[in-house]
């Protein structure tokens, strides 16, 4: 029976393996064997069949294709050679350019692209039959991926091919840090670098205004750092965590900068942030009967759930604040995870929650100073590439803030609560150590970075008219 649907010029080697199936194939042949209906050209070069010649045929050598010649078609045996004599009409449309960029049906891997077997049961391809583009390599920049599909007995390749992205490049004085959390999921270090640079977007955003007290009446600087003072001894007492202190400290500021604020309100306000601080950054957040006690009893329940909602809709429920702890651990990845140069860090990261100069810089540069300090005053070695790179700041970039920092030290201690927390062993005696370091630095240098910084002082003031 398989016979019959043979050609008279056909041999037996021609029979496929599997039983030839009676749905119609998609090409069909009309009248003196012309085709009707001519197939689209595909970008997959590996399903390009010859297509059989006609009466008009020169030389007329090749017969007119049967049913069954017609069936085998639509499972070729090798991979066909795309000429100009057995291209559709829709495929001579076609440059020989795009000939050229077509891709050969390789797995998708740069390099050689292996063949493809021949099965035992059908003819060897000739040599002029096998593609020239397989023995072409891919280009560095080029991607090639190749999908096999299996419909009705016919395989189908579907073949992609798109440019690579250009990886990012480091200074080669920058080794890639991030390498070595590949293997971590929770370091995210794919992503890494693109986070950072959405967070420093991100912060410029999220800064209160510096000059916000000039609009309050009856609230100043000095009733600010006693209320944030307060608040870190609150904060040490519920054990929380340094990103829910930094981010306390921002809703204050942030709430301060929309609203007039009254002075015996002031104290309700910082537990309301620090209530709205620990819910967003706290796995367990300690309940507003805790804060109704630690404000010995000066507000009721009522209160803080009413001042919570009424700080949220000033802020529009914004809390994306960039945390500068985020910041500071980035820049410790360059420094091998230091415990004490980050230690001290966090202690003069928090002079940023206190002094309130330190509002008009963003909490990338506050941290970037806080760790050349530390390395500083530690004497780590000097500010590198590397912990250029990683912090965002070269050294030039971190000195107003460095000056600021300084100027703290240096002077006499304000905030009690503040100072004994790091002078304890926990802490290394951080506060103690950096005062010591601060007073000696002045004496050695005199008195020009205390002038400097008071003549700016005086210029940032507004002048009043007489």
């Amino acid at each position: 029976m398989l016979a019959a649907g043979l050609g008279t010029n056909a041999s037996a080697a021609d029979v496929p393996s599997k039983v030839v199936q009676t749905k119609k194939s998609t090409a069909t042949l009309g009248v003196n064997g012309v085709a009707g209906r001519k197939r689209s050209a595909l970008i997959d070069v590996s399903n390009v069949a010859k297509t059989d010649l006609g009466a008009g045929a020169k030389g007329g050598k090749k017969p007119v294709a049967s049913k069954g010649q017609v069936r085998t078609a639509g499972q070729p045996t090798g991979i066909r050679k795309p000429s100009a004599t057995n291209l559709t009409r829709s495929d001579k449309n076609a440059t020989s350019s795009d000939l050229k960029k077509r891709p050969a049906s390789g797995n998708g891997i740069a390099g050689q692209p292996a063949k493809k077997r021949i099965a035992s049961n059908s003819k060897p391809p000739k040599e002029e039959d096998v593609e020239e583009t397989e023995n072409v390599v891919p280009q560095e920049n080029i991607v090639v991926e190749a999908e096999v599909t299996k419909v009705n007995g016919t395989k189908h390749t579907h073949v992609e091919v798109f440019e690579k992205e250009e990886e990012q490049v480091i200074d080669e004085d920058v080794p890639d840090l991030d390498k070595e959390d590949v293997d971590d999921p929770l370091m995210v270090s794919e992503y890494v670098v693109e986070i950072f640079e959405y967070l420093k977007e991100l912060e410029i955003t999220t800064m209160a205004n510096p000059d916000y007290m000039d609009s309050q009446n009856e609230l100043e600087w000095k009733m600010r750092g006693i209320l944030v003072d307060w608040l870190l001894e609150v904060h040490t007492r519920f054990r929380l965590l340094p990103e829910t202190l930094f981010l306390a400290v921002n809703i204050i500021d942030r709430f301060l900068s929309a609203k007039i604020v009254q002075l015996d309100r002031l104290q309700l306000v910082g537990v309301t942030a620090m209530f709205i601080a620990s819910k967003y950054e706290e796995v367990l957040s300690p309940h507003v009967q805790n804060f109704r006690h630690v404000a010995d009893d000066g507000f009721t329940e009522e209160e803080i759930l009413s001042a919570e909602r009424f700080v949220l809709a000033a802020l529009n429920y914004d809390l994306s604040y960039p945390n500068p702890m985020n910041f500071l651990r980035r820049i410790s990845k360059a420094d091998n995870y230091d415990i004490q140069t980050r230690t001290l860090g966090k202690y003069l990261l928090e002079i940023g929650c206190l002094d309130h100069r330190f509002l008009a810089h963003p909490p990338s540069q506050v941290a970037a100073a806080a760790m050349y300090l530390a390395r500083l005053v530690l004497e780590r070695g000097p500010w590198d590439a590397t912990l250029s790179h990683y912090a965002g700041y070269t050294e030039e970039e971190i000195q107003p803030v460095l000056q600021l920092m300084i100027d703290y030290l240096s002077g006499p201690v304000v905030h009690e609560a503040f100072f004994k927390k790091y002078a304890s062993k926990k802490f290394l005696k951080a506060s103690i150590l950096l005062r010591k370091w601060a007073k000696e630095y002045v004496a050695a240098y005199g008195n020009a970075l205390q002038e400097e910084t008071s003549l700016r002082e005086e210029a940032s003031k507004p002048r009043t008219k007489h």
